[in-house]
């Protein structure tokens, strides 16, 4: 499911509350690619109907109309760490015009297969999986540019904006691909999809960026990979983000895998009720979109996931045993309303979470949570519903999609909405008579400090809860902290990095928040004098 989203990843904490919702459209290039966004999704959600629709005629088994959903996700899954860690490297705005080429040269290719009338289901899923490609290296490249588009004051507008559009075209895009679908057939859909990409490439094309200037080279993909995944390993608030995502994904799969069946085999009915169906679920979303301001004033961030959860359960079970269009339809209004809750309160627990030196290998990590969880429930529950039946397989998720609240409670989300992850510019580099070279390494860092034997008990439980998540987050593949046995005063912290160009980088990504942590610490320490900071780089052979 290619959808082009105006994804906030912010290193500045994000408000519940603007003072205007509509103020970043005031900036001439924001309003452009809000415009385009809503032009290019209405193009993605036609494609969506036309090429559920065609697959039901080619091959009308549960496993294959699902596989289409999974050849739309499977890339993001599989690509969206290298495309995280080259929108961090790269020249953001050539990228992305060079993902919309490639996404629109493969819905033209299936549409003119498809108007000759030689497409088959294999080529179907083909080309469905490079469009997928596309998604999957566009998405983290175009959530990074947000926030060099619209001032501080305004990222939380622009995350309702995008909210808003994504769902607009939710509504528009399938009505018309229903009427289009049954008037011309799938091929003119997919050539209508193709078309949209122009939209956004006009819209970047006029966008000058401005390069950030940096004194050391750009990181490699395969460490800028590593980078990302060890701060996702070491960042709580990140990794219950992922966690929550995975046990909400894989069961709300369902719906949207199952959804053409549903029409043509429980309802008997055709392509004009997909899409209609399709327009409901976006209609919903806007209708949450709008209440989650007010709601979010009284609820909590995980109150939010889990109601939305267990609203979207319930709705699943609607549409499993809903017997009619009417009552079908309701249950997917009120299906579009739990999804953009929990979408959209999981997105923002993410952006709060995210530093803006790791804003796209962040995102593309949510990604892959997202659209690997569609990609495999989808086929999960496509194999099931043909064992067993399209309104079991439905029930069954729903109750998953309960159990997964209760298995994942413990992790809590949107609890540091508030932390400031913006730079602290406070660490200097450190002075050296001459400048190792780039790839000299590891380097292993010393830190020593007096600390008061009345108060060291204290200070390491900080050092062991904060500061060593602080370090391999930001970098060290390494940390612990030493006692002398022949000076109790004395303790001594040791961390090691890849390279010294990599300590450099780490110096960088220390955060407000991380700098309140160090000054903590720092209190401990006897004396007038700093602790005392060593360098050591490993020598040559």
């Amino acid at each position: 499911m290619r959808q082009i989203t105006i994804t906030i990843m912010s290193s500045i904490p994000v408000k519940d509350s603007s003072p205007s919702p509509w103020a970043p459209l005031q900036h001439k290039v924001f309003r452009m690619l809000w415009i385009a966004s809503i032009v290019s999704n209405i193009g993605t959600w036609m494609h969506e109907v036309g090429a559920g629709w065609l697959m039901t005629t080619l091959a009308p088994s549960p496993l294959m109309v699902a596989l289409v959903q999974a050849a739309t996700s499977a890339p993001v899954f599989l690509l969206a760490l290298p495309a995280g860690a080259l929108a961090d490297i790269v020249d953001r705005r050539r990228y992305l015009i060079a993902s919309q080429i490639w996404m629109m040269a493969a819905a033209a290719t299936l549409g003119v297969l498809t108007l000759a009338g030689v497409t088959t289901a294999p080529i179907l899923l083909i080309l469905t999986f490079a469009l997928g490609i596309g998604t999957a290296m566009m998405m983290p490249a175009w959530g990074a540019i947000i926030p060099e588009l619209v001032q501080r004051s305004e990222l939380q507008s622009a995350i309702g904006l995008n909210t808003i559009a994504m769902n607009v075209s939710r509504s528009v895009g399938p009505a018309l691909a229903g009427f289009i679908v049954a008037a011309a057939g799938p091929g003119v859909v997919f050539i209508l999809n193709a078309l949209s990409f122009l939209a956004v490439i006009a819209a970047l094309k006029s966008w000058q960026s401005t390069p950030v200037a940096s004194e050391l080279p750009a990181e490699r993909v395969v460490g800028a990979i590593r980078a990302g995944l060890r701060y996702a390993r070491h960042s709580p608030e990140l990794r219950a983000v992922l966690t929550r995502g995975a046990a909400f994904f894989v069961f709300a799969s369902a719906s949207w895998a199952l959804l053409p069946l549903v029409v043509r085999l429980e309802l008997k009915s055709g392509p004009g009720t997909y899409g209609l169906f399709l327009a409901c679920l976006g209609m919903g979303a806007i209708a949450g979109a709008l209440l989650l301001p007010r709601i979010r004033t009284r609820v909590s961030r995980d109150g939010i996931v889990a109601g939305g959860t267990v609203l979207y359960a319930t709705a699943m079970l609607a549409l499993a045993h809903s017997g009619s269009v009417y009552a079908a339809g309701a249950a997917m209004l009120f299906t579009g309303v739990a999804w953009i809750s929990v979408v959209s309160s999981l997105m923002t627990a993410a952006q709060t979470a995210l530093p803006g030196w790791v804003r796209a290998r962040g995102l593309a990590l949510f990604w892959v949570v997202f659209m690997g969880g569609m990609a495999a429930g989808s086929a999960i529950w496509g194999q099931i519903a043909s064992w067993i039946g399209i309104p079991y397989a439905l029930t069954a998720a729903a109750v998953g999609a309960l159990l997964g609240i209760a298995a994942t409670w413990k992790y809590r989300v949107g609890r540091h909405d508030e932390t400031d992850l913006s730079p602290s510019l406070s660490w200097p580099a450190p002075m050296l008579a001459d400048d190792p070279e780039a790839d000299r390494g590891p380097v292993m860092v010393t830190v020593e400090y007096r600390i008061d034997p009345a108060t060291a008990a204290e200070f390491s439980r900080i050092m062991h809860q904060q500061m060593r998540r602080i370090r391999r987050r930001d970098g060290a593949f390494m940390w612990e902290l030493f006692n002398d046995i022949d000076q109790p005063d004395r303790i001594v912290e040791c961390f090691m990095v890849e390279s010294w160009f990599e300590h450099l980088r780490q110096h960088g990504r220390v955060t407000v928040a991380d700098r309140n942590v160090i000054e903590q610490t720092r209190k401990f320490h006897l004396g007038s004098e700093p602790p005392k900071v060593t360098h050591l780089v490993a020598g040559r052979n």
